[in-house]
């Protein structure tokens, strides 16, 4: 159903109620069974376009006829589905067929509402387009390019990373997915450089350069991470020749911005200034954290580029897949991994300094229960069976966070052009977090996040900011993009306390420099960060306990994964666990039962769709 007739469904499901309405459906699913009875389809149509509708808040972009609901019983019948191709309302195609225009469409065993088939169709057109396109470099990459683009290094572990750079040039499409540590940063700027000058070489000038993230925060931190890969490479004990400045400039002075934001959203207007009548205006384009992509946003994106510019995807395939529809990463290397030609590089070798948690990740990501049970005795485990054990948990974790806190004197006015120590303040964010599956509930983000701030503010060093909402170290994430502040869904930022120099000092929150602010920008203000008054900001919440899902693209030097205590809670899967614990750089802890973690090794998320079948399909369907 489009999304235009959502309010008048809605109209409708005010008016009667659904027979027999399933306890899984939302208020919209029931919308849809309605508006469908109320345009001339029967029961058996507006059950399973219900169905679909459930389907894709669930996050699958299509409804298998065979799907089954919790309790394990098929929610279409033969009969049902063998009606379904007769509806007025539902468009029957075969592949390659491009369906009429009704609000259901019914591709082989799976039945779609007609915007998700069509995002999927499109988006896999578009990429099999890419790929036919890859051509002969003009200026291919040699061995000693190599050798300068890795200051002299020839290492075996670095083999992959070499073979991207390599293998980037000449292609419309090229995806870098691996763990994390295994350098996916430094080998997206080696391949920046290669791409930049195969531009130069085919069209004599250097290339509009865009890098950008589903999120701010993965964003910021793509574009920190290639102006650090940058400086190494300039300043190290092999510098890069001459002949690359050039390039290495063009990286430097490419904006990172939201993928919302590089297409020009409108908003809650719908749509984006850039698509496929006014190209984005960009040769390259990078887009990092591709496992938050979801079906209609990479759509967007692809029709928004132009038939020659390069499109580069890093993620990491094993992560948890977005929260809109589809599992598009994983579809993509699923079909490319299938299809090898080269346009898909998997690294695998950690080059961290501490290796110690890579056996436990790679454990977590195979789903493999005795290599974890073997791996774990490197984190440290707590049983957290009832609330109160959980409590006691977090009390701990909020002494440490207490003394984290006094480490940087958060209570101790600052200078406002001190970036140094407002750098220390904000470091905090990045020293430890406490990552929940769930959200709402005694085990969730929310409630334990109230928890541990009510345990911080007993704090005597803040008593003088008692009953006030906002006190020095009181830590924060916007909820909601303010386009004007630049600040977007998903950043973090720390309350500090500001010498104003009229002797009362003022609480500002710090944060990393706008991921969309212009290279003229971020070149004169230092490290960058931005104080902004606590009463202007977007709306935001305590951010002492994240999602797992809010934690995607950050890293943080100590994480504790809190799994709630019921192994029949669906949130419990693979790819969240090893989303949580690849979080941690150095020290990582796991609060659940081991019954639990058992249930969530062995549970693999699969959206349905049939992206991956048609990316591989050697026709258009």
């Amino acid at each position: 159903m489009s999304a235009y007739t959502a309010g008048e469904a809605f109209g409708f499901a005010r008016q009667q109620r659904v027979v027999d309405s399933p306890d899984e459906w939302r208020d919209l699913d029931r919308a849809v069974w309605h508006w469908v009875m109320a345009h001339g389809g029967d029961e058996a149509t507006a059950r399973a376009a219900a169905w679909a509708s459930h389907a894709e808040g669930q996050g699958h972009s299509a409804l298998p006829l065979a799907y089954c609901d919790s309790s394990g019983r098929r929610v279409l019948d033969d009969r049902q589905c063998d009606a379904l191709a007769r509806s007025p309302l539902v468009a029957a195609v075969q592949a390659g067929d491009a369906p009429e225009a009704r609000p259901l469409v019914l591709d082989g065993e799976h039945l779609y509402l007609l915007r998700n088939h069509r995002a999927e169709v499109d988006v896999a057109r578009a990429l099999r387009a890419r790929r036919d396109a890859a051509h002969a470099p003009r200026s291919p990459i040699s061995d000693a390019d190599l050798r300068a683009l890795f200051n002299g290094s020839w290492q075996d572990a670095e083999e992959r990373q070499r073979a991207a750079v390599r293998q980037a040039l000449g292609r419309r499409l090229m995806v870098l997915t691996g763990g994390p540590g295994t350098g996916k940063t430094t080998t997206v700027l080696r391949m920046l450089l290669g791409l930049s000058c195969e531009h130069h070489a085919v069209t004599g000038r250097l290339p509009q350069l865009r890098i950008a993230a589903p999120t701010g925060k993965a964003a910021q931190r793509l574009a920190e991470s290639l102006r650090q890969g940058a400086e190494r490479l300039h300043g190290g004990a092999q510098p890069i020749g001459a002949e690359w400045l050039p390039h290495l400039g063009a990286v430097l002075t490419a904006d990172a911005a939201t993928v919302h934001r590089l297409l020009g959203s409108r908003g809650r207007h719908g749509g984006y200034a850039f698509n496929a009548g006014e190209p984005l205006p960009a040769d390259i384009v990078v887009i990092d954290e591709a496992s938050m992509l979801d079906l209609g946003l990479l759509r967007a994106l692809l029709a928004a580029l132009r038939e020659d510019a390069v499109l580069v995807l890093v993620g990491d395939a094993d992560q948890l897949t977005s929260v809109g529809t589809g599992s598009v990463m994983m579809d993509v290397v699923q079909a490319l991994e299938d299809d090898l030609r080269g346009d898909l590089v998997r690294l695998s070798h950690c080059f961290r300094a501490d290796v110690a948690l890579v056996p436990i990740n790679e454990a977590v990501r195979a789903g493999d229960v005795a290599a974890f049970d073997a791996a774990i005795g490197a984190a440290t485990v707590h049983a957290v069976p009832d609330v109160a054990s959980l409590r006691r948990r977090l009390f701990a974790w909020a002494r440490d966070l207490q003394a984290a806190l006094e480490a940087v004197a958060i209570t101790t006015p600052v200078a406002a052009n001190h970036q140094r120590a407002l750098a220390a303040r904000l470091a905090v964010l990045r020293r430890q977090q406490l990552l929940c599956a769930l959200r709402e509930g005694s085990f969730g983000a929310t409630q334990a996040a109230e928890t541990i701030a009510a345990r911080l503010r007993a704090w005597e060093a803040l008593a003088p900011w008692s009953g006030g909402a906002w006190y020095p170290g009181r830590c924060v994430m916007v909820t909601r993009n303010d386009h004007a502040a630049r600040l977007y869904n998903g950043d973090v930022g720390v309350c500090v306390l500001v010498d104003n120099g009229a002797g009362k000092p003022l609480l500002q929150v710090a944060f990393e420099p706008a991921p969309d602010a212009s290279s003229a920008i971020r070149e004169t203000t230092a490290a960058g960060l931005r104080l902004l008054d606590p009463t202007t900001l977007p709306p935001h919440e305590d951010a002492f306990a994240l999602t797992v899902h809010k934690s995607q693209g950050s890293e943080y030097d100590r994480v504790a994964v809190l799994l709630p205590p019921d192994p029949a809670s669906p949130l419990l899967v693979r790819q969240m666990l090893y989303t949580g614990m690849s979080r941690a750089k150095t020290v990582v802890e796991l609060w659940a039962l081991s019954e639990v973690t058992k249930k969530a090794l062995s549970t693999r998320l699969a959206r349905h769709g049939r992206l991956a079948n048609r990316i591989s399909a050697s026709r258009h369907g």
